[in-house]
């Protein structure tokens, strides 16, 4: 389903993308570069529009109707599942304290002669 709302999503977008691009600006006539009437009213003298501009009307209805319904099957892809299917295994018990290891936490005491190599005395000072 998605896929097919996808797919009309985009033919609806390359649709409005060319009915755009075909369709004459407002102040393209002759006469409106130079004063006439019809440029200084809201829509020209042309009324509402006309069939171009409705379809453009109408496209961009069905783009809006595409994107909020590419919307809606993407939250529910998303949607938080309870269920994960990993298994979590379960200890039979813990250990007594007696068979722990004993962990001491004070360093080590080093002699500052015990770890170093000796050098032997060769006497010919």
């Amino acid at each position: 389903m998605e896929q097919i709302i996808l797919v009309v999503h985009l033919l609806v977008a390359l649709a409005i993308i060319g009915l755009i691009m075909i369709q004459q600006g407002k102040g393209a006539d002759m006469g409106a570069s130079f004063g006439a009437g019809a440029s200084q009213t809201l829509l020209g003298s042309a009324g509402s529009g006309n069939a171009l501009t409705k379809a453009t009307s109408w496209l961009v209805a069905a783009f809006f109707a595409t994107s909020f319904a590419l919307a809606v099957v993407a939250n529910e892809k998303t949607a938080p599942v309870d269920d994960l299917g990993i298994e979590i295994p379960v200890e039979a018990e813990s250990a007594p304290a007696s068979d722990l290891p004993v962990v001491d936490d004070q360093p080590e005491a080093i002699s500052p002669t015990s770890d170093l190599p000796t050098v032997p005395d060769s006497g010919d000072n």
